[in-house]
């Protein structure tokens, strides 16, 4: 277990998840499979984060929530844009829905903590499970709508 608040080690970690990110997302040749690599990525944050620090994904799930709700309408207001006016739009899409998925976000993230309160709960909330389990569920959100957007509605 990492010392709480070893905020070098974090960045280390981060580092090397956000490089194997970066990694995986280049290697991908077609849009199909993109969403579902995100995805997998996302329940590997929560598997290392499980490990490295032995939180439980309701631990994390507010972090989760956050950034599913964040990511996931991003991505829609990105593909939403792009159809409308190529990468302009998509560029403006994203900018314009990133000011209000973070403040919905952060409602549906302070929902779910309210909820785990009212169950007795606890959270074991530390710089590296909070940006792990925004990072986890970014990525869980954006691969979600985009399979949804790419291989579902066919955008």
């Amino acid at each position: 277990m990492l010392r709480r608040g070893g905020l070098f080690q974090s960045i280390v970690i981060l580092t090397v998840l956000s490089a194997i990110i970066l990694a995986s997302a280049s290697f991908i040749d077609g849009k199909h499979w993109i969403g579902t690599i995100l995805v997998f990525l996302g329940i590997g944050h929560i598997m290392i984060l499980n490990a490295l620090e032995r939180a439980s994904y309701k631990a994390v799930l507010p972090d989760i929530v956050f950034g599913l709700v964040d990511n996931g309408l991003l991505v829609a207001g990105a593909v939403i844009g792009a159809e409308f006016a190529g990468i302009f739009g998509a560029v403006v899409g994203a900018a314009a829905m990133n000011t209000v998925t973070d403040g919905l976000a952060g409602l549906f993230e302070g929902v779910a903590v309210e909820h785990l309160r009212s169950q007795k709960i606890r959270q074991k909330r530390t710089a590296l499970t909070t940006s792990m389990g925004k990072m986890a569920g970014c990525l869980i959100g954006a691969g979600a709508a985009l399979i949804l957007f790419w291989n579902i509605l066919g955008f």
